[in-house]
């Protein structure tokens, strides 16, 4: 077995069909793959969707696991030890992908046997409109959108592919261990940066991280996470992430994303008077908003 494509998903019935059905349509021998459905406690028709695919697509080999423990780094971990393939991809469970996705993944890794990660780009797709205040940056936030061209090339120290875009060999977890299970998801909460203690550690061990622009990923996106609500909650999340995750690590590290953070704030107070000057305050005071509620869950104990 060449690849597991890792789903991990909570009540995600309404989009969970959907992704399967574009993972078994893809180009790829159906021999060279498996997809892991992992079940993070879902309370709504996960397994009766799950097992409608099974019947429509008897050909691919797939198989449903129910993870008891609440969180999607248990569920993260868990596709990592039933996996069988030498090659992981996580996809996110309210998404498509293209027909070429799998295929390009593999081409990839078989050709650069010494880079250990990849990731694509994430494209949202929304089931409404985008709102007049989305900018670059608030849309980096809220659909996880990332597009760096179409040419394949290493990212950079400061950047990594989208959690729900992954694919990692199977064997860098030995050297990284695995997801943090005191970060990611767990249930209703938007809590984030287990995806990003994991390319830290690799980095840190001088493995490179690759972007692949042909192995894309379609982020569907429904009218709840544009509105303010949602924005707050996932907003904060990512603030109190990045004390649990630095933390963590070291005190001296948790000061260190303290400074970053000021800096942050400088480049926010630029772009918010760039918007002004371009007669669209409604994007530089979003920006504002997202800046206000990370620092208040950096600083939140």
């Amino acid at each position: 077995m060449k690849i597991s494509v890792i789903i991990c998903t909570y009540n995600r019935e309404r989009y969970l069909y959907n992704v399967l059905k574009s993972i078994a349509q893809n180009s790829i021998s159906k021999d060279s793959f498996e997809i892991l459905v992992i079940d993070n406690n879902s309370t709504d028709n996960t397994k009766i969707v799950y097992e409608q695919f099974k019947n429509d697509f008897s050909q691919i080999n797939s198989t449903y696991i129910f993870e008891q423990h609440q969180g999607l780094s248990y569920a993260r971990n868990r596709g990592i030890k039933e996996s069988h393939g030498e090659i992981l991809i996580y996809v996110d469970d309210d998404a498509l992908v293209n027909a070429e996705y799998l295929q390009n993944y593999l081409d990839f890794f078989e050709k650069n046997k010494n880079i250990y990660a990849a990731g694509g780009p994430i494209i949202p797709l929304y089931e409404t409109q985008e709102p007049k205040w989305m900018s670059f940056y608030t849309k980096q936030l809220l659909t996880a959108y990332l597009y760096k061209g179409e040419r394949i090339k290493p990212f950079k120290k400061s950047e990594f592919p989208g959690g729900g875009n992954a694919a990692y060999r199977k064997c860098i977890f030995d050297k990284t261990g695995f997801f943090n299970t005191e970060l990611g998801r767990k249930g209703d909460n938007l809590a984030s940066a287990e995806e990003k203690d994991i390319f830290d550690k690799m980095r840190s061990q001088n493995m490179q991280i690759f972007y692949l622009p042909k192995s894309i990923l379609y982020h569907i996106i429904p009218q709840k996470k544009l509105e303010k609500p949602y924005f707050n909650k996932l907003t904060f999340a990512i603030g109190r992430s990045e004390r649990l995750r630095t933390l963590n690590i070291s005190k001296t590290k948790y000061l260190k994303r303290l400074i970053i953070e000021i800096i942050k704030w400088g480049a926010t107070l630029f772009l918010f008077c760039g918007y002004m000057l371009k007669f669209a305050p409604q994007k530089g005071w979003k920006l504002i908003l997202f800046r206000y509620n990370v620092t208040k869950g950096l600083l939140k104990k």
